[in-house]
């Protein structure tokens, strides 16, 4: 099978991240629950990712490093840790629903409010248009890395320097980690949540919340920690607070790997997917049947629709008759199908990972032309 369906989850895994998840499977121990000398080699470890997680991102130090099951759970600590009773958000159309429903749950339990920002003619969002929604009670602006629908990217340096001081900025990484660059301190970005198993190259479960000083957030999660342990609370300090129950140390440890391979070949990588996404987005403009709904970008994001089938009957013909996987439908992100039109059926997407090249643009291509 041609796998095109890498912002879902990439599809084939480097032979280090294989290699580091196998050898921590052969010598399992519980990473800071013991003393001896196996769990203390094996908790070492687990900080040599948050300070490895920390440092690529311009993060605030290991210990506001937090491991999470996804990037899921950790935009939820971001958002309904921190959120208190009578507070106002803001996020954009672009959002996914990790988001839209933990901003939508919020908004019915703690009477918080929040407002999107919709998109302009070009399917992007300004800071201006973003600074514009911010109230006097505005505690977060919730901003994605790149849209997982057509690959845009905000500038968040821009959104930054647009809204006052005060106001918490968090990104959502799912999309845009590992593929673009990323300096949290530098673009005065207080919380950033990863999901280790797309541009980060980690197995699924492996996720991931770095963030600020100027943010303190509660646990959502109750139980063992290793530390403070005659305390019926959570622990005071972090990451503890927030890591109730057994670290997955395969999934840490694939994230090590993966996060060392996005060191050293994330410029090269995102330039083949600029390049794949390039070279695609020209090549449909001979489709006349396909409307692309992307511009070249280094996520390696190209959505889709085509005229005649609705996104789910391409998606299934390209896999039973072409055996070529992307994904049809949403996305999990209806907002931005709505403000580009294509809500409620969506749009075909295909996503390139940065091992992929031409020869899977044309498969894509021929069979499209089949169709």
């Amino acid at each position: 099978m041609i796998y095109l369906d890498n912002a879902a989850t990439e599809g084939s895994k480097p032979a280090s991240v294989q290699s580091a998840v196998l050898a921590a499977m052969r010598v399992c121990a519980n990473p800071g629950r013991s003393g001896h000398r196996l769990s203390v080699a094996q908790s070492t470890h687990v900080l040599a990712c948050r300070n490895l997680l920390s440092s690529l991102f311009d993060g605030y130090g290991y210990e506001r490093v937090v491991f999470t099951r996804s990037c899921t759970e950790a935009l939820d600590l971001a958002i309904l840790g921190t959120l208190k009773e009578g507070d106002h958000a803001v996020c954009t159309a672009l959002e996914h629903n990790s988001v839209l429903r933990p901003l939508e749950h919020a908004k019915r339990t703690k009477n918080v409010t929040y407002d999107v920002v919709p998109l302009d003619k070009n399917g992007g969002v300004t800071a201006d248009m973003v600074a514009s929604f911010v109230v006097k009670n505005t505690k977060l602006v919730i901003v994605t890395t790149a849209s997982n629908v057509t690959g845009y990217a905000p500038d968040l340096a821009a959104i930054r320097r647009a809204i006052p001081r005060h106001v918490l900025l968090v990104a959502d990484g799912a999309q845009g980690a590992g593929h673009l660059p990323i300096a949290m301190k530098s673009c005065g970005i207080d919380a950033l949540a990863l999901a280790g198993h797309k541009g980060m190259h980690a197995l699924q479960g492996a996720g991931a919340l770095l963030f600020s000083d100027r943010m303190e957030i509660e646990p959502l999660l109750f139980g063992g920690t290793g530390s403070e342990s005659y305390d019926l609370g959570m622990p005071s300090f972090y990451p503890d607070r927030l890591e109730a129950g057994t670290l997955s140390y395969p999934a840490i440890c694939s994230l090590f790997e993966g996060a060392l391979i996005v060191r050293a070949r994330m410029r090269e990588d995102a330039e083949n997917l600029l390049r794949i996404t390039a070279a695609l987005r020209s090549a449909m403009d001979d489709l006349p049947m396909i409307e692309p709904y992307f511009s070249p970008n280094r996520c390696g994001i190209a959505a889709f629709r085509h005229k005649k089938y609705s996104s789910e009957e391409v998606a299934n013909m390209l896999s039973e008759r072409f055996d070529i996987a992307v994904r049809g439908g949403l996305h999990c992100a209806p907002l931005a199908h709505r403000a580009l039109g294509t809500f409620p059926d969506g749009l075909v997407r295909a996503s390139f990972s940065a091992h992929q090249g031409m020869h899977e643009v044309r498969s894509l291509l021929n069979a499209l032309r089949r169709l």
